[in-house]
């Protein structure tokens, strides 16, 4: 075989690793205007439940953006020369906690062909027991708004928040201004997982996820803020103390 005959036998063969990788859509919507994909983790399609909740709400947000391209391209037809919209929706998995709770990421990728491609992140909280999504309320004696276990919250969460920034050298950047966004209420301190654990079972702590702009300039990217559930073992309920427990597994904090 001529070196021209290897060359072009791996490219192929690159090619096809490339595409037999790539992950099936569990939904997708394809017009002249959009191209979007929805995309579910084998562990979620794995709980009957758990996929039929995300694909219900998946294929909403499919159908929504559908309708909002095919809208923009009558009015502007200028700006869909070079192709349709191109959207993604992945949800995957980050912990399992007691064989109960699941925490789950929910990542958006938008390109509207403006200035550069959006992305979003928020998070759900599955109670594998009820079938149905929760909030952190049953792990803790009171979530006010405003209250002692929000401010405590909130008062970790920027202390990560300051730490990270500092490991991107963007020290800058760590001031109330940007960290207005954080409140301590339940509803808008930010998207929430039950972080992983060394110990079997057990979550070692909160994590707040924050997509491009939340906490940060857009260069700047996702920040993650991880809150140790030791710091909220005074605003713990029983549940709470139950789940809880070990330390951030090496390496979590690389993770979004």
């Amino acid at each position: 075989m001529t070196g021209l005959s290897v060359a072009l036998a791996l490219g192929a063969t690159c090619v096809f690793s490339a595409l037999a990788a790539d992950p099936k859509p569990d939904a997708v919507v394809k017009t002249k205007s959009i191209e979007a994909r929805l995309l579910l983790d084998d562990r979620i399609k794995a709980d009957a439940a758990l996929a039929a909740d995300c694909l219900t709400e998946g294929k909403k947000w499919l159908d929504k953006n559908a309708t909002e391209a095919a809208t923009s391209r009558k009015q502007d037809p200028q700006f869909f020369k070079e192709g349709g919209w191109n959207f993604e929706r992945k949800y995957s998995i980050r912990s399992v906690v007691a064989d109960r709770y699941v925490s789950i990421l929910r990542n958006d990728y938008m390109d509207t062909h403006g200035a550069h491609p959006n992305s979003d992140v928020n998070t759900i909280l599955w109670d594998k027991a009820e079938n149905k999504r929760i909030s952190i309320r049953p792990f803790f004696t009171e979530t006010a708004d405003n209250a002692a276990t929000m401010k405590a919250m909130v008062k970790a969460v920027i202390a990560s928040l300051k730490i990270e920034k500092k490991k991107r050298d963007a020290s800058e950047t760590a001031t109330d201004e940007w960290f207005k966004s954080v409140e301590p209420r339940l509803l808008r301190i930010g998207a929430v997982t039950l972080a992983p654990s060394t110990e079997a079972g057990k979550s070692s702590g909160l994590t707040f996820h924050y997509p491009p702009y939340a906490v940060g300039p857009y260069a700047e990217g996702e920040y993650a803020a991880f809150v140790p559930w030791d710091a909220l073992k005074p605003y713990l309920t029983a549940e709470g103390t139950r789940i809880f427990g070990g330390a951030r597994p090496k390496g979590d904090a690389e993770e979004p």
